[in-house]
């Protein structure tokens, strides 16, 4: 059993648990999570996305005296990620091939704006408020509103877009200039990963502020912007940057992202479980091998 945290893991563990088959948990955010704290001693084996959290466990281990021996094993994996995220930064070219094939101009830069599953209203309001600034610096907006927030969209037919959903967010971020999101981790890593300059607007109302860790991580590559600063001052900024004159520091943004996340965390997760699963069964199961081809990480 997978466990992937939040409260609903909890009976989940708890029966694997009582069964006697093997847990694992993945901790995805770069602040351990209540879940993961609570049921690690009852799990085989911890993955992390992120070393911070890791090297928080083995910090707080090697406080403990010699004789309490933990009992889980904590491995980083990296982030688990698609294969279509596994290409790197995109050139010049696929950039403009990207928006055109998203039907924005391709020679015109464009900031990506991702709200998460649930879409984000501050950043709704700025855009919305704010979109008419974009469009006097010919910086285009591809604008993700989340469910039921499309009447939070800007009103402006000037090469602005806005929808509730993303089906195709590889290609988007492919096209992005500059990315302009919440800090969830699951988007911060593939922004990472495709090496996209990201302004990050971190959630402001999470005890343990996780957002703002997983942000922490993309270091140089992205700029931590507070709630409170999303004004017109921002968003002229944000323009200018995400313009003509701001390449120079979107270049040096992308380098930093190189590396930060590795390409085969999914197969490191992949592998972990399978060890884990392996050594669950009897003798003469455990030896025959499953064929890697089963196991391929295919796009979302």
């Amino acid at each position: 059993l997978l466990g992937l945290g939040g409260f609903t893991s909890l009976p989940a563990v708890l029966a694997a648990r009582s069964l006697g088959i093997p847990v694992a948990l993945f901790e995805i955010n770069a602040a351990e999570g209540k879940a993961t704290k609570w049921l690690a001693p009852l799990a085989r084996a911890v993955a992390h996305a992120w070393p911070q959290t890791l090297e928080l466990r083995q910090s707080r281990a090697g406080a403990r005296s010699e004789q309490a021996k933990p009992v889980t094993r904590h491995v980083w994996t990296g982030p688990p990620l698609a294969s279509s995220f596994q290409s790197g930064a995109p050139t010049s070219i696929e950039q403009r091939q990207a928006r055109e094939r998203l039907g924005f101009d391709p020679l015109a830069p464009l900031v990506l704006v991702l709200g998460g599953s649930q879409g984000a209203s501050a950043l709704n309001r700025f855009v919305a408020r704010h979109i008419w600034t974009f469009a006097e610096q010919r910086v285009q907006v591809l604008h993700q509103t989340g469910p039921s927030k499309l009447a939070e969209a800007a009103q402006c037919d000037l090469g602005y877009r806005g929808v509730e959903f993303l089906h195709d967010v590889p290609t988007a971020l492919r096209a992005a200039t500059l990315v302009l999101c919440r800090g969830g981790a699951s988007t911060l890593a593939e922004v990472a990963a495709l090496a996209r300059p990201a302004w990050v607007v971190p959630y402001p109302h999470h005890a343990d502020r996780h957002q703002e860790a997983n942000a922490r991580m993309l270091g140089r590559g992205a700029r931590l912007v507070p709630e409170s600063s999303l004004n017109l001052e921002l968003a002229l900024e944000l323009a200018r940057t995400a313009g003509p004159t701001g390449e120079s520091r979107r270049l040096e943004m992308s380098a930093a992202l190189d590396g930060v996340v590795p390409r085969d965390g999914a197969l490191r997760l992949l592998d972990l479980l399978e060890r884990l699963a392996r050594r669950a069964l009897p003798p003469d199961q455990a030896s025959a091998r499953p064929a890697r081809a089963q196991f391929q990480v295919r796009p979302a």
